[in-house]
Order: structure tokens, then sequence, then C-alpha cells
């Protein structure tokens, strides 16, 4: 892929990415209102403030490179982000549980993807922090999915598809970009 292609899928997947946060800190806000477990609230609401900041670290990129989110894709994405957040209220425990993990698992390999395309236009100054926000969207997929797999509804709705070891964001990485080398950090405080 040449470099113009790679910096049009980049800003693509940044775009969808900057929308799609948009909407997970609306549907967090709600499922997190919808649980009376305190500390299932408690680490909803921290799922949500961590989506906030790659909202802004995704917007900060965008900028960087001279473009915009796509309104368009905002609204309709607030909207879903806010229809879930009500339906999390009437879906029962089991249901946001499952949609939220669900997303999370595809957040990985947007993030992931996102980093590749960095490369492939030169602007490997993004892949550090995508590839820490691919580790955190890991750590929200695991979370849904050891609730989703504490339930019993896991015989009657089939989980999705496991997603690779947390490690395996940096050495594939560093597969596909020979060369490049994206050393581990501390995740960013929210």
């Amino acid at each position: 892929m040449d470099g113009e292609s790679a910096r049009g899928h980049l800003v693509c997947v940044l775009r969808h990415a900057h929308a799609g946060e948009l909407a997970a800190c609306q549907a967090y806000r709600g499922h997190a209102a919808s649980v009376s477990d305190p500390a299932e609230k408690a680490r909803i609401r921290q799922i949500e403030e961590e989506e906030w900041v790659h909202r802004r670290q995704v917007g900060e990129m965008l900028a960087a490179l001279g473009e915009a989110p796509n309104a368009a894709q905002e609204r309709k994405l607030l909207l879903i982000g806010k229809i879930i957040a009500l339906l999390c209220r009437i879906g029962g425990w089991y249901v946001p549980m499952y949609g939220a993990g669900r997303l999370e698992s595809h957040n990985v390999k947007e993030y992931e993807d996102a980093a590749d395309f960095a490369v492939a236009c030169g602007h490997t100054e993004f892949v550090e922090c995508l590839l820490e926000m691919a580790e955190v969207e890991w750590d929200h997929e695991a979370y849904f999915r050891g609730k989703v797999e504490s339930h019993w509804l896991r015989h009657v709705i089939r989980v999705w598809p496991a997603i690779p070891p947390k490690s395996a964001i940096r050495t594939s990485f560093a597969r596909r970009n020979p060369g490049h080398v994206a050393p581990a950090r501390e995740p960013v405080a929210v």
C-alpha cells in the first residue's frame, strides 16, 4: 500500500474511532447507571473515562493530520450510544455486558490497523499511542468477557470468538512492521 492510500485509510479509521468512542462513552454512562453492584459500576465508569481519553487522543491525531472528525458519523454514533444507554436500563444485566465485550473486541483490531496505517504513511509518532489504546481496549474486552462467561446465559448465547492474548498486540505489530520498534510503556493516566 502506498503512503497516500495508507494515510486515507488511517484518517478513515481514526474518524470512525473518534465517533465510536463518543458512542461508547454514552453507552457506558447508561450501562453504569443500570448495574447495581458498586464494583461493576465503578469499573464501567472507569472504562468510560478511558474511552474519553481515547477520543481526545484520536482527535489530536486527526488534527495533526490536518483532518477533522466526520460530523455526520459523529451525530449518528452519538445517537446510537444514547439509544444503547437507554436500552441498558431495560436489557437486563447480560445483554449490555455481552454487547460491550463484543464491541471492545473489534476496537482492539481497529487500533492495531490504525498503527499499521500510521507506519505505512510515515506517521510513526502515532504508533505508541495507538498500540496503548489497543491494549486498553483489550483490558475492556477481558473485563466484559469475564462477566459474560460468569453468567448462565453464556450457554444460550455463544460468547464471541476469543481475541489473541494482550502480548500479541505488540508482537503481531512487530511481525507486520519489521524494523519498527514500539516498546511497551505504562498506560496513560486517566
